[in-house]
């Protein structure tokens, strides 16, 4: 075993392995789906490999990208997420963010279709706090953005919009996809899809009992 793969006390691998293994008992991460990322001291960031069960990741079950774009491999067959260039984005976009989440629920899809606009207006209730926003009765949205077959599209699009229009929360969707959350710590983005999820039922729910 290299030094790369053991996992350290600043290797966030295990915290990415935990998280994992709790958001696919929710359902947000079954199958293949989704994918968790966490910076290091240097720059770089360990992101769940393409192809993994969530529900039972090991430390090989990641890769690591350099900023200079350089990638290494535990294993192999360990190959970078296709979805790595959002997480790529993210990073860039905001600097302070130490982790970045990419979750795959059905909430998140359906609230996705609720707006043909770019964004997605979130109820003032109480857990939006738990996003940072603490205004009395905020008027907050969510960002949209097209889902794009070609996932550095959707990469670029977010650089784009978020030079010029930062976001209110950190969080955004991606049309009939799932959400994407960013923190300062591993901890932080974990509470953030929580809340995201959370208030992606809501919406539901209210929708249900014809209140929006």
């Amino acid at each position: 075993m290299t030094d790369l793969q053991k996992i350290t006390k600043s290797d966030p691998r295990q915290e990415l392995i935990d998280a994992a293994a709790y958001f696919h008992s929710q359902g947000w991460m079954w199958g293949t789906g989704g994918n968790l990322s966490a910076k290091v001291a240097d720059g770089s960031f360990w992101i769940t490999a393409s192809g993994q069960s969530k529900g039972k990741l090991t430390p090989d079950g990641f890769v690591r990208i350099f900023p200079n774009a350089d990638v290494y491999q535990p294993t192999p067959s360990a190959k970078p997420s296709a979805e790595t260039s959002i997480h790529q984005a993210v990073y860039s976009c905001f600097p302070d963010a130490q982790a970045c989440f990419h979750v795959h629920s059905v909430e998140a899809n359906l609230v996705s279709r609720f707006v043909t606009g770019d964004e997605l207006p979130l109820p003032a209730i109480e857990m939006l706090k738990g996003l940072g926003m603490w205004d009395e009765n905020p008027e907050c949205v969510m960002p949209i953005f097209s889902n794009h077959h070609q996932v550095p599209q959707i990469a670029e699009d977010m650089r784009s919009r978020f030079h010029y229009k930062p976001t209110q929360i950190p969080a955004l969707l991606i049309r009939d996809h799932g959400v994407t959350v960013w923190g300062k710590s591993i901890e932080a983005t974990r509470n953030y899809i929580e809340v995201a999820e959370y208030i992606f039922r809501y919406l539901l729910e209210a929708r249900k009992l014809g209140q929006n």
